[in-house]
């Protein structure tokens, strides 16, 4: 992949996820797969689709006959402020969200098979590519997906969510495998429903991935009467980009409560939510942001990073932050967080940077504090000068006693007081240290050094550390790759075959060829994946003079695989559309 400004501010956890798109591996036999759906696509979409998807396959780099090449995207992309990168599948939810926070597109680098080409189990480029790329041109839908990355990466999630995403990633490797064995597919299928059963109540991850279903993948836009497509998941299904325009399909007004309906990916969706406009789609967005932990902190939030088992980050009022796995939270008598604790790795924060000293190999074994007002003064500990705190008995070098309101009381000789650029306290350091909380000791003068954060209220919780980088975060890049087809001689003979027709198309070749090329294909006519092949064949016949008669042996031949095939006829049928002069029976 080419440098790119836009990738390369990543962070090297989301770096860890990038694979190489490997062009020249697409087979001609891929490259036609994507202009059939394509010529479908566009020829259905230009009326049914939101507007700016047309002009935004042209603004993307996107062109009908081939494959998208990643860099030949960038450069475009780079124009409206944004860039992709391919991966391999599935990529945990919080990555993907986090990549469009940055502006930046994840594309699936493998494409769909042959007899998937309606509708793909797993995650492909004619998804990602000629789905969310081309209404990222829209200005508006370009910040919702913006700022969809940056709240829905600091969802909460369970530890659930995470096994049913590996089942899922493992379900749509295997479907998308041909020579999986169908008791597998079925034994992963069942795995996905003892998950779901088992699920609890939803996180917070869990309903803002609905949402993201039912707008980036799944939405309408407009009237809901006469609504127009702009879900990724439609855009690139030749399939439910007809199916969902049908009165088979309820059309609801989206709203909030569209983060309380699931969705089962390997259906067709029942109903489907319309959107007036992809501004609103900001608002309802906001709406939900203000349900999260992420502003609504205090007691909910760290209640809800507790039960997340994951590692999360508690920021106070000061712009002071406790990146960890928090464990317990102790209140006061009015119910308000009092002490924090966390368990395992831990790391202090400031404003999203780490404080010096204070990383997670320091406070490996967890990290508690007291947050809260003195007992003896109206006045936070963070807006106290050094003539304060000696009014309090506080003092450098010399041992003193902090008695906060809800019962905490820190007794230690103060080592240090660290203050921010405006001159506040953020940090406090002791030892010979005890803490204690209603008889309940929190800290021992034998575990060594206490930093105490200073902050009054928890005013945000959310998911993953403060500062990525600092905590060394990385998530686990999963073990279990993409199957990538393995090709025996015969076929990489029908690939030739399929190269053959497109090399006469773009003009490295004489159509007088196509004769060979009808000859040889008599060698492929007992197996399925040789209609395309005709299809293309027929497409560059039906526009040549002299050869009306190949045309009509290769129409001939195509509608009897429909009759013969039942489940070709559509697709088929379709494509025979297309052609000029070619007659629909």
């Amino acid at each position: 992949m080419k440098p790119n400004k836009i990738i390369e501010r990543l962070p090297k956890h989301l770096k860890a996820f990038i694979v190489d798109q490997e062009y020249d591996r697409y087979t001609a036999l891929d490259h036609a797969v994507w202009r059939y759906v394509m010529r479908q696509n566009y020829n259905y979409l230009q009326h049914v689709a939101h507007e700016s998807y047309i002009e935004g396959l042209r603004k993307t780099g996107i062109t009908i006959d081939k494959i998208p090449h990643i860099d030949e995207m960038n450069e475009i992309l780079g124009k409206i402020g944004w860039a992709a990168v391919t991966v391999d599948g599935f990529i945990p939810p919080a990555a993907f969200m986090e990549f469009q926070a940055y502006n930046v597109l994840v594309i699936a680098a493998d494409i769909r098979q042959l007899k998937h080409i309606e509708y793909t189990p797993a995650p492909d480029i004619i998804h990602e590519a000629a789905g969310h790329a081309p209404i990222i041109a829209d200005p508006a839908y370009a910040e919702y997906l913006r700022y969809f990355g940056l709240i829905g990466s600091k969802a909460l999630s369970s530890a659930q969510d995470y096994a049913l995403y590996e089942a899922i990633r493992h379900l749509s490797i295997i479907k998308e495998d041909p020579n999986t064995p169908p008791h597998e597919i079925a034994e992963a299928e069942e795995r996905i429903k003892e998950i779901e059963a088992n699920m609890g109540e939803p996180s917070e991850m869990a309903r803002i991935r609905n949402l993201h279903w039912w707008t980036v993948e799944y939405g309408l836009i407009g009237d809901l009467k006469n609504p127009k497509i702009y879900g990724a998941g439609l855009l690139s299904s030749i399939g439910e980009s007809v199916w969902c325009m049908s009165d088979k399909v309820k059309k609801l007004p989206y709203s909030i409560e569209a983060a309380d309906v699931s969705f089962d990916i390997t259906k067709p969706q029942p109903q489907l939510f319309v959107t007036p406009s992809f501004h609103y789609l900001s608002e309802v967005l906001d709406q939900f942001a203000d349900t999260m932990a992420l502003r609504r902190g205090g007691m909910y939030g760290l209640q809800k990073a507790i039960e997340s088992k994951n590692t999360a980050t508690a920021q106070l009022n000061n712009g002071v932050q406790i990146s960890g796995t928090f464990v317990e939270v102790l209140a006061d008598n009015t119910g308000t967080p009092a002490y924090l604790r966390t368990q395992g790795p831990t790391m202090l924060s400031y404003n999203g940077r780490l404080l010096i000293g204070h990383d997670k190999d320091y406070h490996a074994e967890g990290y508690g504090t007291p947050i809260g007002l003195l007992k003896q003064t109206d006045q936070p500990i963070g807006k106290m000068s050094y003539g304060d705190l000696r009014a309090l008995g506080i003092e450098e070098g010399r041992r003193c006693r902090l008695e906060y309101r809800s019962g905490v009381v820190v007794e230690g000789r103060l080592l240090n007081v660290r203050r921010n650029s405006r001159g506040e306290i953020i940090l406090m350091s002791f030892d010979e240290c005890s803490v204690e909380m209603n008889g309940k000791r929190l800290f021992e003068p034998a575990w060594g050094v206490y930093d105490l954060c200073v902050g009054e209220t928890v005013v945000s919780v959310f998911s993953g550390p403060a500062d990525p980088e600092g905590f060394e975060l990385f998530y686990p890049v999963p073990e279990e790759k993409t199957h990538r087809p393995q090709y025996d001689e015969q076929n990489r003979a029908l690939h030739a075959l399929y190269q053959a027709v497109r090399d006469i198309r773009e003009g490295r070749r004489e159509a007088s060829q196509l004769q060979n090329i009808w000859k040889e294909a008599q060698n492929f006519m007992k197996r399925e994946e040789v209609w395309l092949l005709l299809l293309e064949m027929l497409e560059v016949a039906a526009t040549q003079d002299g050869m009306n008669q190949l045309a009509q042996k290769l129409e001939e031949k195509l509608k009897e695989m429909a009759q013969q095939h039942s489940h070709l006829a559509k697709l088929i049928h379709d494509g025979l559309a297309l052609i000029p002069n070619v007659a629909i029976s």
